[in-house]
């Protein structure tokens, strides 16, 4: 029988609560998207700085507080444990228990970060022993790990409970995402990057430091592929250079065995090292179950002969057995050969930003953050010696005026400090130490210690401005810190790496294809391959091409092979460079992946055109760049043969100017030069001196108040010159029709614009083989061939229609080539009002 409520139910019922309705599907993505941000900023993803997540991190600097040091006695893990939950992190006593255990194996860690004491697991997969029975302390690695982090080099957050503050990053004095590794898994994203050997690793920094446009050759002159503690041996170098090349790449790590005769004519095959995150019981239990199933065949037993003297993995065959087919088979069939997948992401940015990375621009990002640590120190040293300095002054006043000051302090009530500092010119700081100082000071030792003390502070004050004002110098300060640490830490390399017969490049694994590459205006990028569009007739309705966001637009569109260079060029003149396989593939109507996600573009910055080529290392090339304002500048391309991931400065504009085309040249080039009014210059290349990556230019075209510069190209003999307007329109002009100009002037008639026909796209040089693609505002595109626009010998026309409109207000908004596709639907080919037919009727304009 229910008893009867000790409470008024209208006691509860709240009735001044508020109740707010919200629509499920905003908020259950807003609160997915926090806790997935939670996941991979403060849990799952390590620093590109110091290769830490913020479990690890806590327990270093919790352990550094408590003066865990490699030079103090061994204490108890519970007390570190509790230290870290206690203190920084609130979560499960397991989870920092776990992570505490992995810094101190030394099968899990190149380096080890934590010194262990007692039983913390082993490679058979046997759990550590309780907290309560091991010891932990800081290894002597470590130390660098934290080394002047007192010092004010890093910034720092509150704890939990803002009882305390905690580092948001260590000073990290060697690149330890790269020694050590990390693996972890977050919300949408994983990283895995393996460990590696530390003198090599300190060889590519020193390498990036003496030259800055190190290329990834280079740096595998010095970093020659991962090292794993548990050594094995690396199968081939493509998988290495991918991984080093993009972020993301395969290696194949095999055991290292031999072959032993024994007893009649008996082979046995002993494994002495595994692959990296190997179980060697559980490989072992399951050679046996194959082998008891009948999958492995020509084994006669298994056995475990490890000892304090290293790994000894017996595997004894049978007398028929092939030796060499039965060890194909073992590789092929258990984890005797392995594959790490190496997905090299990391928090950028301040951890602010995942990011895939490459090997340089891990490089480049610690090289940046050491360098930053070693300013932020220095003025921290300076500050600390001005203030020491300035004291001293006020001693040495005393010293020089003793009696005095003893008169003063004897005869002062209690205003001995303003006494003083009304008589000597003192500060409080300065008065109070000649207060504090005692008299054994007085003597003449004393005396010289202080201005021994006073000189060496100068020099020191003098030394730390220097490091200031000279970057080179805190790069040299950086270089022979890295090179100390090398030599006190560095060892000799335990993978070994073996050459593969055959082995085939990241680039020989890539079919080499033509793609149409599409940028949008947002910052949107996407290959597709240029099978994937069928050629129409002109005046086709065209099909979907790409599926933009609201309000974003496709910006340019061309057509490259996926081996071919693409550069990038964005709207403060910096230039950035991929190969075409890099750009990742999408179909038609995907939207395609972010620039951010592959370029080290700043904020605010915007790709405004972009170029291909095969090659960038010959000295007779030219890159003729042209801005909105009608601005030209030519540029060697040899000047661009080294790039860094962050780009480098191609071109420096006037303020509100852009780059809108830039064109590969010979030196011996006809350059025409297009405006959205309808206007063009052609001049000689020549006309235009080389330059070099941060010049301006010169003026190229003269415009008229409110036009600008929409394209530029090669005026080719023999060729014409293609134009299409944002109506839709278009016409082929021979090149012969544009006679040649200086440069800077006003130009000749290139269009007959009217309201019919709009304002002009683009312009390209062409000779009727190749296929027009144009793409709409709404993301519509057609591709066409070329000689199906009829050549006309009259400039100044209104042209034919190249392309209708499905939806009303669209218009064309880029234009690109693309070699010609045999197969065309069959579309009609309407003839329209205003076509070519009826363009000489119109064409009554002279050049102006």
């Amino acid at each position: 029988m229910s008893k009867k409520p000790q409470y008024d139910p209208e006691e509860i019922r709240y009735p001044d609560q508020h109740i707010v309705e919200s629509p499920l599907v905003p908020e259950m993505e807003k609160s997915y998207i926090e806790y997935a941000m939670s996941v991979i900023v403060g849990r799952a993803l390590p620093d590109v700085r110091d290769g830490l997540k913020p479990v690890h991190r806590r327990i270093l600097y919790a352990m550094y507080e408590d003066n865990l040091t490699s030079d103090k006695p061994f204490k108890k893990s519970a007390t570190c444990v509790g230290d870290v939950l206690g203190r920084y992190h609130p979560h499960g006593d397991a989870s920092v228990y776990d992570a505490l255990v992995r810094l101190a194996q030394d099968f899990s860690m190149r380096y080890m970060l934590v010194d262990g004491h007692g039983n913390f697991g082993s490679v058979d997969g046997d759990p550590p022993a309780a907290y309560r029975y091991t010891e932990a302390r800081l290894s002597k690695i470590s130390d660098e790990m934290l080394r002047d982090i007192e010092k004010d080099t890093v910034d720092w957050d509150p704890n939990f409970d803002e009882s305390r503050k905690e580092p948001r990053v260590l000073p990290a004095r060697f690149p330890n995402l790269l020694v050590n590794g990390s693996s972890g898994i977050a919300v949408g994203m994983a990283t895995n990057i393996p460990p590696h050997n530390l003198r090599e690793v300190i060889g590519a920094c020193i390498c990036v430091l003496d030259d800055p446009n190190a290329s990834l050759s280079d740096l595998m002159e010095h970093i020659k592929g991962p090292d794993f503690p548990t050594r094995g041996i690396i199968m081939g170098r493509s998988g290495i250079r991918a991984a080093y090349a993009t972020g993301r790449g395969r290696i194949v790590v095999r055991a290292r065995h031999e072959f032993e005769e024994f007893g009649h004519d008996r082979t046995r095959i002993v494994i002495t090292e595994l692959p990296y995150q190997v179980n060697k019981r559980m490989l072992i239990k399951s050679l046996a179950d194959q082998v008891e199933d009948k999958r492995l065949e020509g084994i006669s037993d298994i056995r475990d002969e490890s000892d304090r003297n290293g790994m000894r993995m017996v595997i004894e065959l049978k007398r028929d057995a092939n030796p060499q087919v039965v060890l194909n088979r073992l590789f092929n069939q258990s984890q005797l050969q392995t594959t790490f997948a190496i997905n090299m992401l990391a928090l950028v940015q301040n951890q602010s930003q995942p990011k895939i990375l490459s090997l340089r621009h891990i490089i480049d990002e610690y090289l940046a953050f050491q360098e930053e640590i070693i300013v932020r120190r220095t003025k921290f040293d300076l500050k600390k010696a001005q203030e020491r300095a300035h004291l001293l002054e006020g001693l040495l006043i005393a010293q020089d005026n003793i009696d005095e000051v003893i008169k003063i302090i004897r005869t002062s009530y209690d205003n001995a400090k303003e006494n003083l500092m009304n008589r000597f010119g003192l500060d409080d700081v300065q008065a109070q130490a000649i207060l504090d100082m005692r008299l054994k000071a007085l003597q003449g030792l004393d005396r010289e210690k202080l201005e021994n003390e006073y000189k060496e502070l100068e020099e020191k004050i003098a030394y730390f401005n220097r490091v200031l004002s000279d970057d080179a110098l805190v790069r040299q300060i950086l270089k022979e810190e890295l090179t100390a640490i090398a030599d006190k830490f560095g060892d000799d390399r335990k993978t070994e790496i073996q050459d593969v017969e055959d082995e085939i490049d990241i680039e020989d694994l890539i079919e080499e294809e033509q793609c149409v590459f599409t940028l949008t205006e947002a910052g949107y990028i996407k290959r597709t391959p240029v099978s994937e569009y069928t050629a129409q007739s002109k005046g086709g309705m065209g099909k979907k091409g790409i599926t933009t966001r609201e309000e974003d637009t496709v910006v340019d569109v061309f057509t490259a092979s996926t081996h071919d260079f693409i550069l990038f060029f964005t709207d403060t003149g910096k230039v950035y460079r991929k190969k075409g396989y890099q750009i990742p593939e999408s179909g038609k109507t995907a939207k395609g992946t972010n620039l951010i996600n592959i370029l080290q573009i700043e904020q605010g910055e915007r790709v405004q055109t972009m170029l291909h080529f095969r090659e960038m290392g010959n000295d007779h090339l030219y890159l003729m760049m042209v801005t909105r304002n009608g601005t030209v500048k030519r540029l060697p391309v040899e000047t661009l043969k080294n790039l860094r991931n962050n780009g480098i400065r191609a071109l420096t504009m006037d303020e509100g100017d852009e780059l809108v085309s830039v064109r590969e040249t010979d030196g011996n080039q006809k350059i025409l030069i297009a405006t959205h009014d309808g206007m063009a210059v052609v001049f000689d290349e020549n006309d235009v001196r080389p330059m070099g990556r941060t010049a301006v230019g010169v003026r190229g075209i003269k415009l008229r108040d409110g036009d600008y510069v929409v394209g530029a190209a090669r005026a080719q003999e023999g060729k014409s010159v293609l134009t299409i307007t944002e109506k839709g329109y278009g016409k082929r002009t021979p090149v012969e029709e544009y006679r040649i100009t200086n440069r800077g002037g006003l130009g000749i008639k290139n269009y007959q614009i009217t309201e019919k026909t709009g304002k002009i796209v683009g312009v390209k040089v062409v000779d009727g083989s190749e296929d027009l693609l144009l793409v709409t505002q709404s993301g519509i595109l057609i591709r066409t061939p070329v000689e199906n626009i009829k050549e006309t010998a009259n400039r100044a026309t209104q042209g034919v229609i190249v392309m209708r409109f499905k939806e009303e207000g669209d218009q064309v908004i880029s234009m690109a080539l693309a070699d010609h596709e045999d197969t065309a639907e069959p579309v009609s080919d309407t003839p329209a009002e205003g076509t070519e037919s009826a363009a000489p009727a119109e064409d009554s304009h002279q050049e102006s």
